[in-house]
């Protein structure tokens, strides 16, 4: 790459989406397109940003169920590593909780334990999980507390760490959305959300878990990541979906039934994916620039990306790229080396990187050719014009001067 000065082309639009800024009869027509639910409260949300693309009362409090599982998983995840084993204790079910039947002294790994409570939603294991996390119960009810203020939930309180109805544990729409951004950021929880079944190897004896959310497996789209069930918080789901490069995250609350709890689920899920495209700003083969040959006037050589950018954007936002380019090449460079690099922006964030190089080759220029060059060059020509003026007026002198020593001689030979 040359030593030449870097030019930094700046905030170079290159696309806006179909609809770039919606005009008011788009936002009508779009709410015209919202889905239509059977969940009194449901939320839908951009898992990378949190922008809200849906909402229906979505900071009201309500019982949340098994929901409530989220914030065990993810404090004990934090605390715990997932190789350590815990000792179940005797725990006290009731005749329809979830469960997976774990003896009191039975030992499983806390991966074991989470793939339970996640997928099968198992009492026994979430309050399993709770006592090795936090001491005891109450104590770990204190440590989701305290996380959901560190969250900004500002509508959670929680009262167990199961999801059983109890007054005092509640949640919104919202809240769960964002929580589920977070438990979604644990590698080990995402891709347990995403799991149709899972093996259980450890404790007395193997175990089969299955996922309760029977979306995954079924959609292919689906990751996720907890469903509820109680007599007064209805189904619920919070559910993610992961299409055209985007993921989103849905909380439907209070739905009647299982299959309403489903069918709100993917009807937000595809009302939210519509709304985005996946383009490529940036592809080999289209230049984005021209950089001058050195020494060879004003030959130029295009520049073009090292490979296809693809981006997903939302609609609305705006897409542009930021070039940097030498302003001249010094050959001899092959094609395809690199020279610079572009970034994509949407709407003013940096989401994706590229090398650029040259389209063609580069070639050296020899010492004629940058002598002539150099010759060539405004500078150099007046250099050339004050030397001659300078020669020339040397020249003058010298002549002058021989003409006058002659003289002196002539007339010196007169005088004698």
């Amino acid at each position: 790459m040359s030593h030449a000065k870097l030019l930094v082309v700046a905030a170079v639009l290159v696309a806006l989406v179909a609809t770039p800024r919606a005009t008011a009869a788009q936002r009508d027509s779009a709410r015209q397109a919202a889905p239509v639910l059977s969940a009194p409260s449901a939320v839908l949300v951009d898992a990378r940003d949190g922008r809200v693309l849906y909402s229906r009362a979505a900071d009201e409090r309500r019982p949340i169920a098994s929901t409530t599982k989220l914030m065990t998983a993810l404090i004990s995840i934090e605390r715990l590593p997932l190789r350590r084993r815990l000792r179940a204790g005797t725990y006290h079910a009731a005749a329809a909780e979830s469960q997976i039947d774990l003896q009191p002294g039975e030992r499983l790994s806390v991966a074991d334990l989470l793939r339970a409570v996640m997928l099968a939603s198992a009492n026994d294991a979430a309050t399993t999980l709770a006592r090795g996390a936090g001491g005891s119960l109450r104590a770990f009810v204190g440590k989701m507390n305290r996380k959901a203020r560190v969250l900004g939930l500002s509508e959670t309180h929680y009262a167990n760490p199961v999801g059983l109805d109890q007054p005092g544990n509640y949640s919104s729409a919202r809240d769960l959305a964002t929580l589920a951004r977070v438990v979604l950021r644990e590698p080990f929880i995402a891709e347990t959300a995403a799991t149709p079944r899972a093996r259980l190897l450890t404790g007395a004896h193997a175990r089969i878990v299955v996922n309760r959310n029977d979306l995954v497996g079924r959609i292919p789209w689906i990751v996720g990541v907890k469903t509820g069930h109680t007599a007064q918080a209805g189904y619920v789901l919070v559910g993610a979906g992961e299409r055209k490069g985007a993921r989103l995250v849905s909380a439907v609350l209070g739905t009647p039934s299982q299959a309403a709890r489903d069918d709100d689920t993917l009807a937000l899920m595809r009302y939210g994916f519509a709304q985005y495209r996946r383009i490529a700003p940036l592809r080999p083969g289209r230049a984005v620039a021209r950089a001058k040959v050195a020494y060879f006037g004003d030959r130029k050589v295009a520049i073009e990306p090292a490979r296809r950018v693809p981006v997903t954007v939302r609609r609305g936002e705006r897409v542009r790229t930021r070039i940097e380019v030498p302003g001249e090449l010094h050959g001899p460079l092959a094609a395809g080396a690199e020279v610079g690099h572009a970034t994509v922006f949407v709407d003013g964030r940096g989401v994706r990187s590229v090398p650029l190089v040259t389209a063609s080759a580069v070639p050296r220029a020899g010492t004629p050719r940058k002598l002539a060059h150099w010759i060539s060059r405004p500078p150099a020509l007046i250099l050339i014009a004050i030397a001659a003026i300078v020669v020339a007026e040397l020249r003058r002198r010298r002549i002058a001067g021989a003409d006058a020593a002659r003289r002196r001689r002539r007339k010196a030979a007169r005088l004698d």
